[in-house]
């Protein structure tokens, strides 16, 4: 089976456990806009695009900044539309901004 096949309980235990890696990554700025964007947007994500996220978030901190900052060109198997949710940073609007 796999995580795209899961049942919803188990899509419950993974969002929380996306949403905790999230919020603590090592990277101070990175733990704020993925943390954001976790509790805003990770209960609408389909379980592929749950995939997806996950894979993200498996990636340096580093790199994941200069791709959403705009740095460095975000390689073209990463430039998706998830990613380019995460790299408006709307999620961060309401908590952050106002």
């Amino acid at each position: 089976m796999t995580m795209s096949d899961a049942a919803p309980e188990d899509l419950e235990t993974r969002r929380r456990r996306l949403k905790f890696r999230s919020w603590h990554r090592g990277m101070k700025e990175m733990d704020l806009i993925l943390g954001h964007f976790a509790d805003t947007e990770l209960e609408k994500l389909s379980p592929e695009e749950l995939d997806l996220y996950e894979e993200l978030i498996e990636l340096p901190d580093g790199e994941l900044y200069n791709w959403i900052t705009g740095r460095d060109k975000t390689p073209a198997e990463h430039d998706t539309p998830l990613f380019a949710r995460i790299r408006s940073l709307k999620h961060m609007e309401e908590k952050m901004w106002r």
